[in-house]
């Protein structure tokens, strides 16, 4: 992974300076739709871990998730070309993959196709989220829309997006350690 860092943190100040710090070391590049467009996708990767004070053997392991995903381009609207137009290639195959991904998991929900295979693997983007889209999470996705008549079409198919996503129904669930369950019984 490209620009992937690994701390370990003691305080929520601690978290919240790195997560400022990701979000200044984001790339971005002014095209004509856009004048600060990510050039890739940024996920924020928080796990924590909790010693429970009852009886100092349980360790919890939660992780929280925050992805800004960088918007689907048309290069005939966003007049790049060079870096940026590898980069909108680039940005649009992960979407098309996460898409795919999204489409078979609402798909298995409604029993249509269960058990089918879930591209994942297809993109990184995908892998890194496995386990939010369609793992033992809750997954929480919030829609940004442009307020112009001008990106109707753009906030149709985001909108189309999250409605779809908003369809995948995870039944999270405490994964208990087997052999700190034979301790505790």
């Amino acid at each position: 992974m490209e620009n992937l860092y690994v701390f370990e943190v003691n305080s929520p100040k601690e978290v919240l300076d790195l997560f400022k710090f990701g979000a200044t070391n984001r790339i971005k590049a002014a095209h004509n739709l856009n004048e600060l467009s990510s050039r890739s996708h940024s996920i924020f990767s928080l796990t924590i871990e909790s010693l429970d004070m009852r009886d100092q053997t349980n360790v919890t392991v939660s992780k929280l998730q925050l992805v800004d995903l960088a918007g689907s381009e048309r290069q005939s609207l966003t007049g790049t070309t060079g870096v940026q137009a590898k980069e909108s290639i680039d940005i649009n195959k992960s979407l098309h993959v996460l898409r795919k991904v999204i489409t078979e998991l609402t798909e298995q929900r409604k029993d249509v196709n269960k058990g089918k295979f879930v591209p994942y693997r297809e993109a990184k983007l995908t892998q890194l989220l496995k386990q939010s889209l369609g793992g033992n999470s809750y997954t929480l996705m919030v829609a940004c829309l442009a307020p112009s008549d001008k990106y109707f079409e753009e906030n149709l198919s985001t909108l189309q997006y999250a409605s779809r996503a908003s369809l995948i129904s995870n039944l999270p669930k405490r994964n208990i350690d087997p052999q700190v369950q034979i301790l505790q019984t």
